[in-house]
């Protein structure tokens, strides 16, 4: 059965404020298909370069799953415990659908036809001989999708934490990634339980420079 939660109108300074990473969450919550479903459409209103989209989920629900992700991730609780671990992946080829989604553009009328076809030649010319070129740009993308998707959690009442203590090249093993998929973190979601550890930020000031070096 599953515990629904009710998104709400929620306000964008007091998300961002209230998000916090938690390694704890009650076992006993779990979510529903649709609204996993919910929370992922939420995330890939993302931005990403050239609009092309790397960014592939793998949803871990399953029980048997995540306790074959336990070892993995180290023995860290919070993969077993949260209602599901979202592995955000990307794709470094991304840049081969570039046809598919400028398709898709012209389809709704958002783009000429004559422009799509100059800028996906450019984009198979300029990665296409070079593909490595595109890694840093398809992790950069996963990165900012991965915080939305966090963001759109806190906005439902939902807790986070991003996790990159894990071994990826068994996580590629053992959940048969393909290729191109490269992981970026793993992001377990669902009810926290107990308190957020506090943590600081540095100041404005001390990370901002302004004009020039």
């Amino acid at each position: 059965m599953s515990n629904e939660v009710e998104v709400k109108k929620a306000d964008f300074f007091e998300v961002i404020r209230e998000r916090h990473s938690f390694r704890s969450y009650d076992p006993s919550y779990k979510m529903s298909e649709e609204e996993i479903r919910s929370l992922l459409e939420d995330a890939i209103l993302s931005p990403s370069s050239s609009n092309l989209q790397p960014w592939r989920f793998l949803v871990i629900q399953d029980q048997a799953s995540k306790e074959k992700l336990l070892p993995i991730a180290n023995n860290q609780q919070q993969v077993v415990q949260a209602s599901i671990v979202v592995a955000v992946l990307a794709d470094l080829e991304g840049f081969k659908q570039a046809e598919l989604i400028y398709g898709r553009t012209v389809d709704n009328g958002y783009m000429p036809e004559e422009m799509v076809k100059a800028y996906t030649a450019r984009l198979a010319g300029f990665y296409g001989e070079q593909p490595e070129r595109y890694h840093n740009t398809a992790l950069i993308d996963g990165g900012l999708i991965s915080m939305q998707l966090m963001l759109a959690a806190k906005a439902r009442g939902l807790d986070t934490v991003p996790m990159g203590g894990y071994d990826a090249d068994k996580f590629v093993e053992a959940f048969n990634v393909p290729a191109n998929l490269k992981p970026v973190m793993l992001i377990p979601v669902g009810k926290a339980v107990g308190e957020a550890r506090k943590s600081v930020r540095l100041s404005v000031d001390e990370v901002t420079t302004w004009e020039s070096f």
